[in-house]
């Protein structure tokens, strides 16, 4: 069974104390998810997700709280966290990459695959995200979407509810790096 790396296990695998500014972090980065159905479309936001980057390796590691989402509606976050994703038990997700052919000397944008794997209610998935990186006054944003189906991360979803919840989850991702500072 895998386990989830603390955060403060992945703080310090990735910052290298000896060099400056090649390690980046984001402490407000944003995701969102998108599920449509003909009943209802759920969609929901979290701003308070933790992002490491190492440029020098070029790798990321991202962990956020799943009740840090925000609905439109309460029945939704409570759904959401108590009947799928069961925060209590699963309460953080994480993803651990690395960014493939990254150029760190070109400052132009750049659309490269970050390739990692993504853990979500306690099940690990090797995962490739198309990214589009910026680097903007020493500082890096990383965007980019991709989609995860329900099935993979064994979310069970009621049959009475199957209609009110797509099977593909669509999902945004934004991370507004600065150099991590001691």
């Amino acid at each position: 069974m895998n386990k989830l790396i603390p955060l403060f296990l992945l703080f310090f695998y990735f910052v290298d104390f000896g060099q400056e500014h090649h390690q980046f972090i984001a402490r407000q980065g944003q995701i969102s998810f998108f599920s449509y159905t003909s009943v209802e479309n759920i969609e929901a936001k979290n701003n308070q997700v933790l992002s490491i980057l190492d440029i020098e390796k070029q790798e990321l590691a991202i962990s956020m709280l799943m009740r840090a989402f925000v609905f439109k509606k309460d029945l939704m976050y409570e759904h959401f966290n108590e009947s799928y994703i069961e925060s209590d038990m699963y309460p953080k997700a994480n993803f651990i990459g690395k960014i493939i052919d990254f150029d760190k000397k070109n400052q132009k944008k750049q659309i490269k695959i970050i390739r990692g794997k993504i853990t979500i209610h306690g099940i690990t998935k090797e995962i490739d995200l198309k990214t589009t990186i910026e680097s903007i006054d020493n500082n890096y944003i990383l965007s980019g979407n991709f989609d995860i189906l329900v099935n993979d991360f064994q979310i069970k979803i009621p049959p009475i509810l199957s209609s009110n919840i797509a099977k593909t989850i669509s999902i945004k991702f934004r991370f507004q790096y600065q150099p991590y500072e001691e």
